[in-house]
C-alpha cells in the first residue's frame, strides 16, 4: 500500500503527500484522505516528461474525495480519474462546472458521487472544511492585457482539524494585485500555501509574484508547486526559495513523490 495510506496522523498536523505538478493527497487524523488535481498519466514520452513512471498506483492510495481546481488536462485528468474511481468507487467528486461536467461525461462518475464548487461555498469533505476562493478572476485583467480564463478556476482554503491549508489552483499573473483575491483567501488565515509560480511563464505569478501574494495573504510557509513533471516547463524551487525574505513566510521544498506532516510550525 501507499505510505499515506499506513500513516496515522498526529493530532494538530495534517499529512500532505505532493506527488508532481499540483497534485496532492492530504490526510487529517480522523483519516479522512483526500485527492486534489490527480494528475497521474501512462504515457510518458522522455521528451515531454521528466519521470517515466507515474509517482502512483491509484489502488494502493483509496481515497474519499476528490477535489478539482480547473478543466485543464493535468489538473482534470479524465484517464487517472477513471483509476481513482476504480480504486475509490464511493468516493466524491467537487470541483467546478467544467470539471464536474467532464468526471460525468468522461469518467462515468454518477452525478450523486459529484458535488458542483462555486466561489463563496463553504462545503465539508468528511472532516475537512473547504472554502472556495477564485485563482483567476472571471474576467480576467483587461488593464494588465489578462484575458479571461478559458474555464472556472477556482482555489481551495481547507481546514483539516487544526491547521489552514490554501491551494492556488493556477492564479492569474498579478494576483498579489487584486485586493479582492488577496482578501478573499486572507480572511480564512491560512497558514501553508500550495503555490503555482513559474520564473518566466506569463500566464502564473513569477517569483517576485508569488512571494508578494503569501505575504498579503499573511502565510507562514509556502510550498512551490506545478514543477517536476514536464521537461519544458519545470524551475528549480531552491532559486524560487532564494526569493523569500527573513522574518517572512518561509518557503518549504517537498521532495518529488513523498510527504510531509505540517504542524503549524513547520515540516516534519
Amino acid at each position: 500500500m501507499h505510505p499515506l495510506t499506513e500513516l496515522t496522523v498526529p493530532e494538530g498536523s495534517v499529512a500532505i503527500h505532493w506527488f508532481e505538478q499540483s497534485s496532492y493527497a492530504i490526510k487529517d487524523s480522523q483519516g479522512t484522505t483526500v485527492f486534489i488535481d490527480p494528475y497521474f498519466p501512462h504515457e510518458r514520452p522522455t521528451e515531454r516528461f521528466i519521470h517515466d513512471q507515474p509517482p502512483v498506483d491509484e489502488a494502493e492510495l483509496p481515497v474519499d474525495f476528490v477535489l478539482l481546481t480547473h478543466d485543464h488536462l493535468d489538473h482534470t485528468h479524465a484517464e487517472t480519474l477513471r483509476r481513482v474511481l476504480q480504486a475509490s468507487p464511493a468516493a466524491i467528486f467537487a470541483g467546478p462546472v467544467e470539471s464536474i461536467a467532464r468526471v460525468i461525461g468522461e469518467v462515468g462518475v454518477a452525478g450523486e458521487q459529484t458535488m458542483t464548487l462555486q466561489v463563496g461555498d463553504a462545503v465539508m469533505l468528511g472532516t475537512m472544511e473547504v472554502h472556495v476562493v477564485y485563482a483567476k478572476l472571471p474576467g480576467g485583467d483587461p488593464s494588465a492585457g489578462i484575458k479571461p480564463p478559458d474555464v472556472t478556476h477556482l482555489g481551495y482554503v481547507v481546514r483539516a482539524g487544526e491547521r489552514i491549508l490554501y491551494f492556488t489552483g493556477d492564479p492569474m499573473n498579478n494576483f498579489a494585485e487584486q485586493e479582492e483575491l488577496v482578501h478573499a483567501v486572507a480572511m480564512h488565515r491560512p497558514e501553508i500555501g500550495f503555490m503555482t509560480t513559474h520564473p518566466t511563464e506569463g500566464e502564473f505569478p513569477f517569483f517576485a509574484g508569488c512571494v508578494s501574494m503569501a505575504e498579503q495573504i499573511g502565510l507562514r510557509h509556502v510550498v512551490p508547486a506545478h514543477r517536476s513533471c514536464f521537461v519544458k516547463r519545470d524551475y528549480d524551487p531552491q532559486v524560487w526559495a532564494g526569493h523569500f525574505r527573513p522574518g517572512g513566510p518561509q518557503p518549504i521544498i517537498i521532495p518529488h513523490n513523498s510527504h510531509i506532516l505540517y504542524d503549524g510550525s513547520g515540516a516534519r
